[in-house]
Parts: C-alpha cells; sequence; structure tokens
C-alpha cells in the first residue's frame, strides 16, 4: 500500500513503504513483505518485526543494530527511490510549487519527466499533471515510482512518449519544464498555457537561462524572474552552534514567467 494512502493510519502493515534510520542517520527505504528481511552490514532485519507497530518504533538486527522505522516523507522518498535519471532535489521542488503558484485542480503540463520527482509534487499538490517524455524507460521508471507513494492516481496522471520540442497538446493553467533546451517549448507555451498562466523552467546551467530569457524577452510572457536556492544547515549541540562545513549550493536555476495577452488598446 502506498504510502499517501497510509498518510492517516497508526500501524505499519504488509505493503507499506517504511524507512529504516539507524543511529548514524543512514537511510534505507523498504517495503514490508511477508517474511521479508532487510539485509544490511548490520544484519538482518525481518520485516515481521515491523507489521503491527507504531511508526516511530525500535527493532534490533541480528546483530544488534538499532533502527527506526517510520513511514517516508515525500523529501526521503525523492531522496531514496530508485532513479532512471537523476532527480530535482527537494530544495528546488518547493521553489518550483511556489513559482508556478501550483494548486488543487490545476491541469500542468510537464516535461522531462526523469525519475518522476517533480510529478510527485506535483500531485501532492493536487494538480492534474500531463506529462511528456522521449524516453520510456524513463517514464515507466516515474510511473513506478509515482504508484508506489501516491497509490493509484491514473485518474489525474498520464505520460505520452512524445517531444515538447515539437508541440503541446491541450490547454493549461502551467507548464513546468526540466529539459535541456526549454527556449524550444516556449512557442508551444504560448498557445498551451490560458491567459495569465505560469511557465517554470529548471535548467542547471546559465547559459541555458540566457538563451532562454532571450526567447521569453521576444513573446507575451512578462514578470521574468530567475533564482538559485542554496541550502546550509547549521550544526546545534547545546551551546555550539555554527554553520555546517558543508552545504547544498548550485544544483539549478529556476526561471519563471506569466502569460500575457496582446493589447487591444
Amino acid at each position: 500500500m502506498s504510502a499517501e494512502s497510509q498518510l492517516n493510519r497508526g500501524l505499519l502493515a504488509l505493503g507499506d513503504l517504511v524507512l529504516l534510520t539507524d543511529s548514524r542517520s543512514r537511510r534505507y527505504l523498504i517495503t514490508l513483505e511477508e517474511g521479508g528481511e532487510f539485509h544490511s552490514h548490520a544484519g538482518i532485519t525481518g520485516h515481521d518485526l515491523l507489521v503491527g507497530q507504531p511508526e516511530g518504533s525500535e527493532v534490533h538486527s541480528t546483530k544488534g543494530q538499532r533502527f527506526r522505522a517510520f513511514r517516508p516523507t515525500l523529501e526521503d522518498y525523492v531522496l531514496n527511490m530508485p532513479r532512471g535519471a537523476q532527480v530535482i532535489y527537494p530544495k528546488d521542488l518547493g521553489p518550483m510549487m511556489v513559482l508556478g503558484d501550483v494548486g488543487p485542480g490545476m491541469n500542468v503540463f510537464e516535461s522531462g519527466i526523469g525519475s518522476g520527482a517533480l510529478s510527485l509534487m506535483l500531485l501532492r499538490s493536487g494538480a492534474n499533471v500531463t506529462g511528456y517524455e522521449v524516453r520510456e524507460d524513463f517514464a515507466s521508471r516515474a510511473m513506478k515510482n509515482v504508484t508506489a507513494f501516491m497509490g493509484d492516481v491514473s485518474d489525474r496522471y498520464s505520460i505520452e512518449i512524445r517531444s515538447a520540442y515539437e508541440e503541446i497538446d491541450g490547454t493549461y493553467d502551467r507548464v513546468i519544464l526540466d529539459l535541456p533546451e526549454p527556449w524550444q517549448v516556449v512557442p508551444h507555451a504560448l498557445k498551451a498555457l490560458r491567459p495569465g498562466g505560469i511557465f517554470v523552467a529548471y535548467t542547471p546551467s546559465i547559459t541555458q537561462v540566457i538563451r532562454l530569457r532571450e526567447v521569453l524577452n521576444t513573446s507575451f510572457f512578462i514578470e521574468e524572474k530567475t533564482i538559485e536556492v542554496l541550502n546550509r544547515s547549521w550544526y546545534v549541540e547545546g551551546q555550539a552552534v555554527r554553520p555546517d562545513h558543508r552545504m547544498v549550493a548550485h544544483t539549478a536555476f529556476l526561471t519563471r514567467a506569466r502569460l500575457a495577452v496582446e493589447s487591444k488598446v
């Protein structure tokens, strides 16, 4: 059973996605199976030890290693789920939802599906998502990842094996892209987005941003802006407080623009 469908349930059950964490904060994602076993350097941990237990319970491996068991959050799942392609990390997923102002019931076009991280965030926000992906293996992996976490969402999630560089069918409230050349999609987004709709693109390179902004500036998109998100954690131990020596700095640039209409005055 999916993690999403288990949000309001107390006890862990067969079919649940479970995140095991050890004393060193290492994290392992498993699906509980009858008679199943989790094997690690710390020995074997039987799935049966977890079935019927509340979240946060402690179990021990055959070598005495302690694990805590929780249902994974969306962040946990994105960072630990099987991947067919590099994922968009949680530090960018949240800001993309804010930049796109994505909400329940919106019709969202997504392209560059990858492993499904962005799809999960969009669906979790309550949107209806249509995706284009040119690689069947990526599309298959994304669908499996989404179903494992969300359950059956086929009524509001579909992936077509085709290129957004060629065209976009349908009308959408939002167009959100993770593609190498998002500027090629701008002419199609002009036709597919409703007036006032929002365009968001995830691009690792500043040269991609420059090209995208040049094309956006020659269209009816306005209010363009580009940001990057830097994530720095802190060490807090009693009175010893300092920034961690490592931080998650640049991963990508996020560009957002809004569709206006031609003035009739």
